[in-house]
């Protein structure tokens, strides 16, 4: 068994967020690709809560839930000398940090699914879900402008943990303008 392993998808954009953290520190890992409708033994035993991906695996232990799983890797590999943490070191930064990086979770990916799922109601629904997405988002902007400092991130000059959480919906954008 490789010391590194991680249970993805191809297509999840919560793998995608262990994928760029992973990145970003250089690490190297082994990928296990799993099949969701019939998910192997390894996949039950090391996620036996909710059986689902992504699930990371680091000298036989697994760290499960994807944003869990990005602060285990930024705290457990230090990141190169051109790249900054994840996490910032300041203790009330990093405690923003993890307030937006769970706002993304809750609100964002929740309006994100709102308009997707919108798009096959009626033109009340479509409207509430644009004007939810719209919301979160302004909120989410002001946030970063704010916050965000000196630089294209949210954490100013280098990515941080709000920007590997967001990372994965960028593919999405289009598709919401689409429905919008």
């Amino acid at each position: 068994m490789a010391e590194v392993q991680l249970l993805s998808l191809w297509s999840s954009p919560y793998v995608m967020r262990v994928e760029v953290a992973l990145a970003l520190k250089g690490v190297q890992y082994e990928k296990v690709p799993q099949d969701l409708s019939n998910k192997s033994e390894l996949l039950l035993k090391a996620n036996p809560v909710h059986k689902m991906i992504p699930v990371f695996l680091h000298n036989g232990k697994s760290v499960c839930e994807s944003s869990i799983i990005v602060q285990y890797v930024d705290e457990t590999w230090p990141a190169p000398k051109d790249i900054a943490d994840l996490l910032p070191s300041d203790a009330y930064e990093k405690a923003m940090a993890r307030f937006w990086a769970e706002y993304v979770d809750k609100k964002v990916i929740d309006a994100f699914t709102g308009i997707m799922k919108s798009y096959k109601k009626g033109e009340d629904e479509k409207k509430a879900a644009e004007k939810n997405m719209l919301s979160v988002m302004a909120t989410l902007e002001s946030a970063l402008e704010e916050i965000g400092g000196a630089g294209p991130f949210f954490g100013g000059g280098s990515m941080g943990l709000v920007d590997v959480m967001l990372v994965p919906l960028v593919p999405g954008v289009p598709a919401v303008e689409e429905a919008t």
